[in-house]
């Protein structure tokens, strides 16, 4: 019977730390009067804050509602408070033949570079679909780390800038969403933005705990023993 407790114990520990359990963060910006200045790489920034989450980050999300002018215009990037920093977008569709880029107007999209989405930079390649004349769906950040003033051919749509370099890293803090507009011709507002964090605890602090409640278990399992070997204490 103790033989079969332990082994009981054993894995219950075991189970808690192959199922250490995920936290995670939500949150939308509705921003108010969140105009893009139009060619002017100053730009418009937008803030949230990420109170204490438990464990380091597996993975990130962003969601983005813009309005108006062109897509090829912008450029937008999120930067996390303890490291990290992802290029969401580029001058979509810009390359050595495409000197602005896309001039659809808008995007209501996630980005998430967790799975197979395609990269956003050339998205008319990849069967987009329009609500309400932006584009929508999920894709993959654009990534591409290089100065969106750089000459169109300088522009491959391969990146590595993305939203994986959060991963592992602390969430707590200040979280930095910028977009900028680089070319004239229409403006483009920043309507919201959200942001989805997902953690999870260090192996070791849920090893620790899963450890601690089997000994627990089995200091319980050894007094109950003494208890029936020697019968209740005077």
């Amino acid at each position: 019977m103790k033989k079969q407790f332990l082994t009981w114990a054993v894995a219950m520990a075991l189970g808690a730390v192959a199922h250490g359990q995920a936290f995670t963060f939500n949150q939308t910006n509705s921003v108010s009067g969140g105009v893009i200045p139009d060619n002017n790489p100053s730009g418009y920034a937008d803030t949230m804050t990420v109170g204490s989450l438990a464990g380091n980050i597996q993975n990130v999300t962003v969601s983005l509602d813009i309005t108006g002018g062109y897509n090829g215009d912008l450029y937008a990037y999120v930067a996390g408070p303890n490291g990290g920093f992802a290029v969401l977008l580029n001058r979509v569709g810009v390359n050595g033949s495409s000197t602005y880029g896309y001039g659809d107007a808008g995007f209501n999209i996630t980005l998430d570079d967790s799975g197979i989405d395609p990269d956003i930079h050339f998205y008319q390649n990849d069967g987009p679909s329009y609500t309400g004349g932006q584009l929508a769906g999920t894709w993959g950040s654009d990534g591409e780390n290089i100065s969106p003033l750089s000459s169109p051919g300088s522009f491959s749509g391969i990146g590595s800038a993305n939203l994986t370099t959060f991963d592992g890293l602390d969430a707590t803090g200040t979280w930095t969403l910028f977009v900028a507009d680089l070319a004239a011709g229409n403006q483009s507002t920043l309507v919201s933005w959200e942001l989805d964090i997902t953690t999870v605890p260090e192996p070791s602090t849920v090893a620790l705990g899963a450890f601690g409640l089997g000994l627990m278990a089995i200091r319980g399992f050894k007094r109950i023993k003494f208890a029936r070997v020697n019968g209740p204490a005077a």
